[in-house]
């Protein structure tokens, strides 16, 4: 779909349109098949059904079939299917339109009709997950490894003691498996629910394991952004997220060209794009800053890189300048590479156990984080359905895209079914708690107080998604990342050989 982009603004419009819709098409499956549990336990069970509804709020579509009113509301965030002789939700779902007395039903109907739909959700991400597991996912290298690419000067990192080239093996005692990802073994999750001072790497160096090395758990800088961060903006504090913990480290990739500056250095040295960067000057290559860093110390030495091109290696020899067009207060040399976005990436079929059993640990974590911990990690950092759409919205434009779909739809349906096993009024967790209470009490919990407790609990999670979705909308509008850039590719230009002869 990337050649809608040639026809200019209009086609960037219709690719942004489509990408929108099929985010859109792939969100509202996973509502549809959770109330879809609902709806089946319910028939099953002999309730009476009186709407069927993807989306909150006043409908935009609505159409009543054999009894049962389906629509689409106007509130992009969840569904629901209205069975009034559940616990009262008239805040989300309105008022009951039945006249006619309801008979009662038992506790156990009750919690078959919640849990029915967590477990629809939970099928969903499994069959997701075999079909992962069959097509594969595509993986760089942070998701494999646990090898240290690059430590960031004057970092903590830097400053305790850790190299690139280090391996990883464990972090407060917590076995490492792969720097990346999303599962309770990755170096970045460790490192950002970390609750101490200090953060403990058990490294592997050269192949031999050395002492525990100590890393402070916060930049120096931090402490003074804390202190002023109640005078901050409005903005920021409605907006954006806190910071989370990192160390200065990023794991080990290897360098791959996406495109090449027009006559630059590296473009006359005969490098292409895919060429993957293996070593300069001997010195193993373990990710494009750690190469960078090495350039800016060569302007006008020739430097001789060993490549991979279709699986065969070659030396290029280029020598890094300035550009012959650059922003006045630049300084420093460059060879006029355009780094490839993800790097060389293999498929991997991780089974389909590991994959649930990953995503539902790693919710648990985080849930316990939030709870009991003095992590960093907090209610700012969850995201919303806006949040959910911007992340599909970004894999759907992937080359790989079904496949990374696939993957993510995994973790946000087991991240589903979890979330509404909790034990929250206004969700399944909630009913299957009042259902239990109900029969320990031998008849059915209601009363105005149950009413009002209901409505207070639709608000309370109504004002959290808002809350999430402001921070969502941040992420959009104002970035994550922050930090002043040094300029984009055009601000630099190459002159081939023989303008620059007639410059000088």
């Amino acid at each position: 779909m990337s050649w809608l982009s040639s026809l200019g603004p209009v086609g960037e419009a219709l690719r942004f349109i489509i990408l929108v819709l099929e985010v859109l098409l792939v969100f509202n499956l996973m509502i549809l098949v959770h109330e879809w549990g609902h709806f089946l336990a319910a028939r099953w069970r002999g309730l009476r059904v009186e709407a069927f509804y993807i989306w909150f709020g006043k409908p935009l579509w609505k159409k009543t079939i054999n009894g049962v009113e389906y629509g689409l509301g106007s509130i992009p965030a969840g569904g629901f299917v209205k069975l009034p002789q559940m616990a009262p939700m008239d805040a989300i779902e309105g008022e009951s339109n039945s006249t006619e007395p309801l008979p009662p039903i038992s506790p156990l109907d009750k919690i078959i009709v919640a849990f029915a739909g967590p477990l629809f959700s939970f099928l969903l991400a499994c069959a997701f997950a075999v079909l992962v597991s069959w097509l594969g996912k595509p993986q760089t290298e942070p998701f494999v490894t646990t090898t240290i690419g690059y430590v960031a000067k004057d970092s903590p990192a830097d400053k305790a003691g850790l190299k690139g080239g280090d391996k990883i093996l464990r972090i407060d005692g917590q076995e490492i498996h792969r720097f990346e990802g999303m599962t309770t073994d990755t170096v970045r999750w460790t490192v950002i629910s970390s609750e101490d001072k200090t953060i403990k790497f058990d490294v592997e160096r050269d192949g031999k394991a050395i002492p525990t090395i100590a890393v402070a758990s916060e930049w120096p800088e931090e402490e003074e952004a804390k202190a002023q961060s109640v005078l901050g903006s409005a903005r920021d504090a409605i907006f954006k997220r806190p910071p989370l913990r990192e160390v200065g480290i990023v794991g080990k990739e290897t360098p791959m060209v996406g495109a090449l500056q027009p006559h630059s250095p590296a473009a006359e040295a005969g490098l292409k794009p895919n060429d993957e960067l293996l070593k300069a000057d001997n010195l193993p290559i373990t990710h494009r800053l750690q190469l960078s860093d090495y350039i800016k110390t060569r302007e006008g030495q020739p430097i001789q890189l060993t490549i991979r091109r279709d699986d065969a290696e070659s030396t290029v020899t280029l020598t890094p300048r300035l550009p012959d067009k650059h922003p006045t207060d630049w300084t420093q040399p460059m060879v006029g590479i355009v780094w490839h976005a993800t790097g060389a990436r293999k498929l991997a079929h991780p089974g389909v156990w590991e994959q649930v059993s990953g995503a539902a640990k790693a919710l648990v974590s985080m849930v316990q984080k939030l709870v009991y911990s003095n992590s960093d990690i907090s209610p700012a950092h969850m995201s919303g359905p806006v949040g959910i759409g911007r992340v599909y919205y970004n894999l759907l434009q992937d080359p790989a895209a079904l496949l990374q779909i696939l993957w993510f739809s995994v973790v946000l349906n087991v991240n589903l079914a979890i979330m509404n096993m909790l034990p929250f009024p206004v969700l399944d967790g909630g009913h299957i708690v009042m259902a239990i209470g109900e029969s320990i009490r031998r008849r059915p919990l209601q009363g105005r107080f149950l009413e009002v407790f209901q409505t207070a609990c639709v608000l309370l999670l109504f004002g959290f998604m808002i809350f999430v979705t402001l921070k969502d909308t941040g992420d959009i509008f104002l970035g994550g990342g922050g930090g002043k850039k040094s300029g984009g590719v055009s601000e630099f230009e190459w002159l081939p050989k023989e303008k620059r002869a007639e410059a000088k």
